[in-house]
């Protein structure tokens, strides 16, 4: 048995402007949380929601993980671009060089992203989310490929990606070096086993694998809280 990747959560200042811009960047539809944020459901192949949780704490330093959107062609690119200059994302400047090709912007809440340029033959047959670039290491590239059931499709120089098995965008980790982790990750996954599954027991596998349990705080809660082997949060929710 694995989990299913049910969602890809950003915690929020305003989960409601931020839904907004990713919304309308993405073409997906806005739905409500059942835990006080906001979700968007997926319009194309990418097999997960991305939800948006309030809180009060404020970004510190660059996400462990970002997206990179693809492009058709160099009009498509600046069209992407300049649709989303228009829902409050900005250019930022993260050391890119100027013959690179692809754009680095963030959104109203500082979360990063890339628009690729056309031709990038890595995502080649992905979707408009082409990745979920993360950094990481290559263990824990290989404990999501285990953990998700989502086999390796790049396993080079210690740098990993693993696609699920029904397409969708490839989740990335470039590898060494890794930056160290300073708090708790604005970005974090939310996996649940199948409607017939059981959370405990899915919990030991994962731990078996090299995630652990950890405490944030909660109290009460239907899920468990855990890390992956680089110490990144993510949820595992009661099966569904």
């Amino acid at each position: 048995m694995t989990s299913q990747l049910v969602a890809l959560c950003f915690d929020a200042n305003d989960p409601l402007r931020l839904a907004r811009c990713w919304a309308g960047v993405l073409g997906w539809e806005m739905a409500n949380d059942p835990h006080d944020g906001i979700a968007l459901l997926p319009s194309d192949d990418t097999g997960f929601r991305i939800r948006f949780l309030p809180t009060q704490e404020k970004k510190t330093g660059p996400n462990q993980a970002h997206f990179d959107l693809t492009s058709t062609s160099l009009d498509d690119q600046q069209q992407t671009v300049a649709r989303s200059l228009k829902l409050g994302a900005r250019h930022i400047d993260i050391g890119q060089r100027p013959e690179e090709g692809h754009v680095v912007l963030a959104d109203p809440e500082g979360n990063e992203f890339c628009v690729c340029e056309p031709g990038n033959t890595f995502l080649a047959d992905c979707g408009f989310i082409g990745a979920l670039a993360c950094d990481g290491s290559q263990e824990v590239g290989y404990f999501w490929s285990e953990a998700l059931g989502w086999p390796l499709v790049w396993d080079q120089d210690q740098e990993t990606a693993i696609r699920s098995p029904h397409g969708g965008p490839k989740i990335t980790w470039g590898g060494p070096p890794v930056a160290p982790k300073n708090g708790k990750n604005r970005l974090h996954f939310d996996i649940a086993p199948p409607v017939h599954g059981d959370q405990q027991a899915e919990v030991e596998r994962l731990i078996s694998l090299g995630a652990t349990r950890i405490d944030i705080g909660q109290r009460g809660v239907s899920w468990v809280v855990m890390a992956d082997p680089d110490g990144n949060e993510f949820c595992v929710l009661t099966p569904r």
